[in-house]
């Protein structure tokens, strides 16, 4: 029993036999790859079996069970991982003939990096210029392109001079006026729009919230005086009103996030309206919606960061303030009425100046200050206890973004162990990422740079030597390392938290 058991299991392991091999269809796949221990068995001397003409192999006759060896597992399993392989090269479409798969090496595999070449470089004049064209033609074709073939808003003529690393951005001069060819009577631009546009320009309007609250009441203007067309639904064609306004309120200045986010609200509104809806009932409801935003994205907002912000300031306190930021003057004036005795070091910069008018309000309601430019910052921070920041806007990645200097001034801060404290409402917390202050900013009018003292003018005729650039920009961008806390009207968070409010601010909505 035990023999015959052997033979039966030897048979398993040969295959069938001659005569039921000669009962079935012949394989039209190729012989198994031999393993590289086994010999290859020499055929033997019987003619071949025919094997039809359309079949791309050709298989031999299988030796007798009688002159096979016992195979063992490991040699079974490596003819069915080769018949496996060549079954795959066989189904894969552009296969060669012979049904051979290649290996591929691994270096092919590997994701290729590639690596610029060493002539081109940051300070390379020539590359930098092409690259500047390159990004100047994508603008003036994804922004201004509209503009131009509507013919409804007048265009900034281009500034001559422009430094290379910023030539992609729009520079701005106030010896071009925007408004010199614009025709008042046949405009398709309110009124309204076209004197906020000139405040923004001339800086008469400055600062993130006096600029969206300008602009959301010039819009209650526009709604105010607005009539539907007929066969034309509200909903729809107001929001198609608004667009040339806002590409000429860009023109005028670049609009800030926190007027995005307002003017990404008021589209929200206009387009939520039913078209079954009266024309002066839809009307009320935008001027409260607009309202409402005003109370409690900026008043409101405001307000409660002062009560987060005013338990930070302790009696004895020496705070840093930088510019002007309405924002953070309203948190000092409303600690030193809750009889917090702190001393204020108001920073400033050229050419703005924009610290002389925090200086004057503080000073006005009697609280004590310093005033020191940017430059004697490092002799005046071992004194500061805290630093106190407004900020322009918050960016997805925890960047600040605020007026130019804002970073050094954190960067020292963090040098000296100083707590830096950035304020800034919600509202202006947006979805752009950004890492430097190359890729997106504003350029303010590089004339601003001259000073004029006893009648002389320093730098009168900068535009006529070749090797000098004039750069004046209006914003940077703050690491989230160098910020400690930033106080919200949603409570105290780090810079990190920001997606965590923007998806809040989503759901919400």
């Amino acid at each position: 029993k035990k023999h015959q058991k052997k033979q039966k299991e030897r048979k398993n392991e040969k295959g069938p036999s001659e005569t039921e091999k000669d009962k079935t269809p012949v394989s039209l796949l190729p012989p198994p790859q031999p393993v590289a221990t086994q010999k290859a068995l020499p055929a033997p001397a019987s003619a071949p079996i025919p094997v039809p003409a359309s079949a791309p192999f050709h298989s031999s006759p299988a030796p007798s069970p009688a002159d096979k060896p016992a195979k063992s597992k490991a040699e079974l399993k490596a003819e069915r991982r080769a018949r496996q392989e060549t079954d795959r090269a066989a189904k894969q479409p552009g296969s060669s003939s012979s049904g051979i798969k290649t290996k591929v090496p691994l270096s092919e595999l590997n994701p290729v990096v590639k690596r610029l070449p060493e002539h081109v470089q940051v300070d390379d004049p020539a590359v930098v210029k092409r690259l500047a064209k390159k990004l100047e033609r994508q603008q003036k074709g994804q922004n201004l392109g509209r503009n131009l073939e509507r013919n409804q808003i007048p265009l900034r003529s281009d500034y001559g001079y422009k430094v290379s690393l910023f030539s992609h951005l729009h520079q701005y001069s106030r010896k071009a006026p925007l408004t010199q060819l614009l025709s008042i009577p046949s405009t398709v631009i309110h009124p309204s729009i076209v004197r906020l546009g000139l405040q923004y320009s001339q800086g008469i309007v400055a600062g993130s919230n006096a600029r969206s609250v300008a602009l959301l009441h010039a819009f209650k203007q526009v709604i105010r005086d607005y009539t539907t067309p007929p066969n034309e639904e509200l909903s729809r064609d107001l929001v198609n009103k608004l667009k040339p306004y806002i590409s000429f309120l860009n023109q005028c200045r670049p609009l800030s996030a926190s007027m995005g986010n307002a003017i990404k609200y008021i589209k929200k509104e206009i387009s939520n309206i039913p078209s079954q809806c009266k024309e002066e009932e839809a009307k009320t409801k935008l001027l409260t919606c607009i309202d409402r935003y005003i109370e409690e994205k900026i008043v409101l907002a405001a307000k409660a960061i002062s009560k987060y912000a005013i338990e930070k300031i302790s009696d004895g306190d020496v705070i840093l303030v930088y510019g002007y930021s309405s924002l953070v003057n309203n948190i000092l004036c409303e600690a030193f009425e809750k009889s917090r005795k702190f001393r204020v070091i108001v920073v400033d910069s050229r050419p703005r100046l924009e610290g002389r008018e925090a200086l004057r309000r503080l000073v006005q309601r009697g609280i004590s200050c310093t005033y020191v430019l940017i430059s004697a910052l490092s002799y005046i921070l071992p004194e500061v206890s805290k630093v106190f920041l407004g900020a322009h806007a918050l960016l997805a990645n925890g960047y600040v973004m605020s007026r130019v200097g804002t970073s050094q001034i954190a960067l020292v801060a963090r040098t000296y162990n100083v707590p830096v404290l950035v304020c800034c409402e919600t509202y202006k917390f947006c979805e752009r990422v950004q890492t430097d202050s190359f890729v997106s900013n504003e350029l303010d009018d590089p004339d601003d740079l001259m000073v004029t003292r006893k009648g002389k003018t320093q730098l009168e005729n900068w535009q006529d030597v070749s090797s000098l650039g004039l750069l004046n920009l209006v914003y940077d961008v703050t690491p989230p390392d160098f910020v400690d806390l930033v106080i919200t009207d949603l409570g105290m968070i780090p810079c990190t938290s920001v997606p965590v409010v923007l998806r809040v601010k989503n759901l919400d909505q």
